[in-house]
């Protein structure tokens, strides 16, 4: 399905929203949570870029009980990036609650419940979209966070959990009755994975159901800024939700935010703001994670910063096996001087391609 349909007046479906105590002069672009990736330094260069709310990377409901090292550090958010989400994941209710009091106490903004997880080492254990089989206990769940904590809840889900039970207006009904401030919904089933493409016709569904009150965020296929501004004029939904398409391209934020707010196309980066964000993101993983696991870590999201530069393979090469923080400046440097006009790919001294 093509969101895409022409556009007149890109600003005249902007309106203010209010997402439980949080107010935006018109539809949030948010920052998805995403495993391994919205770490707080990802989140800072997103925040500066444009991103309206973020989320953290999910974190283990089991981890947080047993005050495990991995789930702890996740809880590590900063004023300059609020309003952020906590979000937290879990297959047992009991767990989830106190979970998410826990999270409560590091003070966020919101904390999310993550129903769409669909990775198979989640969602097997009823965790994630896997909870998605079990609706009742979707529910009570939800319910029993919402009255242990003191802070507005959210949640985050998918369609369904196949082609065969795209239940999402069903699911979305009670999970507003159970009393969450925010509903955010990725357009594909779990067994989709993320092959396809994204349904939002479903995520209107809901968000035009007389029934629901609550904010409806869309999520999925989100890529350009004539995508954002297409699913708010078909979908009236009250948030975008931006995931992959941030990777290692946090200026989205601001190219939606831009688009949105004035009609106009912000070009893309050239190849000197990539490396200083590149650099900048590097230097804030080192800061806060230490320089071994920043630099192994920083590893995937290279190849997205400097995508489409002809003849760059070499130099992505040299970026991805660099051993030392010293040596990755380097390599940074080179790239600042060379010439990306050529046909011709990179040569060492000798004159053989490198």
């Amino acid at each position: 399905m093509n969101v895409l349909k022409p556009i007149s007046r890109p600003f005249r479906v902007l309106q203010p929203v209010k997402m439980g105590p949080v107010s935006f002069d018109r539809q949030p672009v948010i920052l998805a949570p995403m495993e391994d990736v919205t770490d707080p330094p990802f989140r800072a260069l997103c925040k500066e870029m444009g991103a309206d709310w973020v989320y953290t990377e999910f974190i283990s409901a089991d981890g947080l009980i047993r005050e495990a090292g991995k789930s702890l550090v996740k809880l590590d958010i900063s004023e300059g990036e609020r309003p952020v989400s906590i979000q937290i994941f879990g297959a047992h209710t009991e767990a989830m609650v106190k979970a998410a009091l826990v999270a409560a106490a590091a003070r966020p903004d919101f904390v999310d419940i993550n129903f769409g997880c669909p990775v198979r080492k989640v969602a097997s254990k009823g965790a994630g979209s896997g909870i998605m089989n079990d609706l009742p206990k979707m529910v009570e769940m939800t319910r029993r966070i919402v009255q242990a904590i003191d802070l507005p809840v959210t949640v985050k889900t998918r369609l369904g959990y196949d082609q065969k039970s795209k239940n999402i207006v069903d699911i979305a009904e009670r999970l507003q009755d159970c009393g969450i401030a925010a509903l955010a919904i990725h357009g594909r089933t779990r067994c989709q994975m993320y092959s396809g493409q994204a349904d939002w016709t479903l995520i209107g569904k809901v968000k035009n159901n007389p029934r629901m009150h609550i904010p409806i965020i869309g999520n999925g296929d989100i890529t350009s800024p004539e995508i954002a501004l297409a699913v708010l004029e078909n979908y009236g939904v009250d948030g975008l939700m931006v995931g992959r398409a941030s990777i290692g391209n946090p200026w989205i934020f601001r190219q939606i935010s831009h688009f949105l707010d004035t009609g106009e196309t912000l070009p893309q980066p050239d190849i000197r703001e990539r490396l200083a964000v590149c650099r900048k993101h590097i230097e804030l993983s080192v800061e806060w994670k230490g320089e071994k696991l920043a630099l192994f870590e920083m590893r995937r999201h290279y190849s997205h910063y400097f995508k489409g530069i002809p003849n760059f393979k070499p130099y992505r090469m040299k970026l991805v096996t660099t051993p030392e923080l010293s040596e990755l400046y380097d390599v940074l440097d080179e790239i600042a001087t060379a010439d990306f006009t050529t046909d011709r790919p990179p040569q060492d001294e000798a004159g053989n391609a490198s």
